[in-house]
């Protein structure tokens, strides 16, 4: 066989692909080896074509406002070795494997690849995460942790679909020792798909919230969308539960194998209750918390998170977990912990922002938003700095909130809850951002009407909390810029759903920014 350039998957041929996807090979003489290369070993995957590169099979999605069935010779001039397409393409240079459903294909093709990583000799365990909030956090510091005991795979950003899942999964190789898995459902049954392409040795339970309300009409149907991931767990596998949930605390029943329990320490239950706990939980000015972390029959570890967040301290607690139980002691998950000042981009990132001469500290947390979200990221702002002794504290918090997608018939209920949450905490002004999508602008005006009733002010005049309703993120960059200018060491927390746009607003201003991610 031929061989390709840089290793990604397991190397398989486009045959044994046309195999294992029930497709048909469509052989054709190539531009680049100009030879029938239906043998040539495939190395990695891609659905873009601009990542194609020598080895590659180039994955043609057809999406709402593109097609990928129009890349495949972009592919093919970057070095890829063959498509698969769900119908043939005329006039291009590489072998096609045509397949009923390309999504499909790739997830069977995943599979197949994880089915040759386990049939090896060498020890393998995938671990998968849900929840309504936290997922891609947890799954940051448990990569980083289980980095310390082997390669580890894991995806960048929150690759947690049915097309994201399978390309991370079909980066796992020979030397691959664990495959951390981030899976998201927005409704019943796609969990129970993505554990059938990813089966796991350890399932990871991390809340049951009110994101996707909308689509599941309730949070019972949430509770049960979430659960198909302990029932996705191999003979035997391990269910790691947060016991501060109900909903999820009663996923034990569901469990094939043990249980491990992760959750806060406080006087309802004690520590040798839980596997993994926090007691002691504070914040510094920089909203970085500290606690002891307590492996069941072992002794306290003082440990401290390089990310901010109180918040974050149970999705630490989930990685700990799972870190530990697969060899990892508590002292070396507390490094980890301390040295991990990176997650994702857009969640719960720190920098220091230096734009026309006006500064201010900016939490991007703007990736996505559901209401649980929402709040942890306001608790984080209003801790922010001293927040213990207001009469000390000159910090001028600024929470910048846009709309909230998928709610259903509580929509403009919920964004009501975030505004008067927000003007119950320590926060000093709150910029609720529309957009062109007409809902955005409902929405945030939703949310600075729940500010209003709270505090029973009008916008812009409450004396407890300044509000501002920004018809998009333009009106809402000038609103910031004015704020931090009258207020030096301004912070600004970012959040809102993907199609609020808030991210652009972070790279715009993270584009003139100085300093370092903590």
């Amino acid at each position: 066989m031929v061989e390709a350039k840089r290793p990604g998957m397991i190397p398989v041929s486009l045959t044994e692909i046309a195999q294992v996807t029930y497709g048909r090979m469509l052989k054709q003489a190539t531009a680049i080896h100009d030879r029938d290369n239906t043998d040539v070993l495939v190395h990695s995957v891609v659905t873009d074509s601009r990542q194609a590169q020598d080895g590659s099979l180039f994955v043609a999605i057809p999406g709402e406002h593109v097609d990928g069935h129009d890349f495949i010779e972009t592919a093919a001039k970057q070095g890829a070795c063959g498509a698969l397409v769900d119908h043939i393409v005329e006039h291009v240079s590489l072998p096609q494997v045509v397949v009923n459903d390309t999504v499909k294909a790739l997830g069977l093709l995943a599979a197949h690849n994880l089915e040759r990583r386990r049939a090896l000799p060498t020890p393998f365990e995938v671990v998968g995460i849900t929840g309504s909030v936290g997922k891609t956090t947890t799954k940051d510091l448990l990569a980083a942790m289980l980095r310390e005991l082997g390669p580890t795979v894991a995806p960048i950003g929150s690759f947690n679909n049915e097309i994201g899942l399978p390309l991370t999964a079909l980066r796992v190789n020979e030397s691959t020792r664990f495959l951390v898995a981030e899976m998201g459902a927005s409704q019943v049954g796609d969990l129970a798909y993505l554990t059938s392409i990813v089966p796991l040795d350890i399932a990871v339970e991390l809340k049951v919230g009110v994101a996707h309300l909308g689509v599941f009409g309730s949070v019972d149907r949430i509770a049960q969308a979430k659960s198909e991931l302990i029932t996705g767990l191999l003979p035997g596998g391990i269910s790691v539960l947060n016991a501060d949930d109900e909903r999820v605390a009663a996923m034990d029943k569901l469990a094939p194998g043990r249980v491990l329990w992760f959750g806060l320490a406080d006087g309802s239950r004690p520590q040798q209750q839980l596997d993994m706990s926090a007691s002691n939980i504070r914040t510094d000015d920089a909203d970085h918390p500290s606690f002891q972390l307590l492996a069941a029959g072992e002794s306290a570890v003082d440990s401290k998170l390089n990310i901010s967040g109180v918040h974050n301290v149970v999705n630490a607690l989930a990685a700990a977990t799972v870190a530990h139980e697969l060899g990892l002691s508590t002292e070396q998950i507390s490094q980890v912990l301390s040295d991990v000042g990176f997650v994702s981009p857009h969640r719960m990132a720190i920098s220091h922002v230096d734009v026309e001469d006006v500064e201010f500290t900016l939490i991007d947390d703007s990736f996505n938003a559901n209401p649980d979200s929402m709040k942890a990221g306001l608790t984080a702002l209003s801790t922010w700095g001293n927040a213990e002794d207001k009469t000390q504290d000159s910090t001028y918090r600024i929470a910048v909130l846009g709309g909230m997608l998928e709610l259903g018939e509580q929509t403009l209920a919920l964004h009501r809850d975030v505004g008067a949450y927000c003007a119950q905490l320590n926060v000093d002004a709150l910029v609720a951002v529309g957009g062109r999508r007409g809902e955005l602008s409902v929405m945030a005006q939703a949310m600075v009407e729940g500010a209003q009733v709270q505090v029973g002010g009008e916008a812009g005049n409450s004396a407890a909390l300044a509000l501002f309703q920004a018809a998009d993120t333009d009106e809402a960059d000038q609103i910031v810029r004015k704020l931090a200018s009258e207020h030096p060491g301004s912070v600004v927390l970012l959040k809102g759903s993907h199609f609020s746009g808030l991210c652009n607003l972070a790279e715009r201003w993270q584009g003139k920014r100085f300093g370092v991610t903590r």
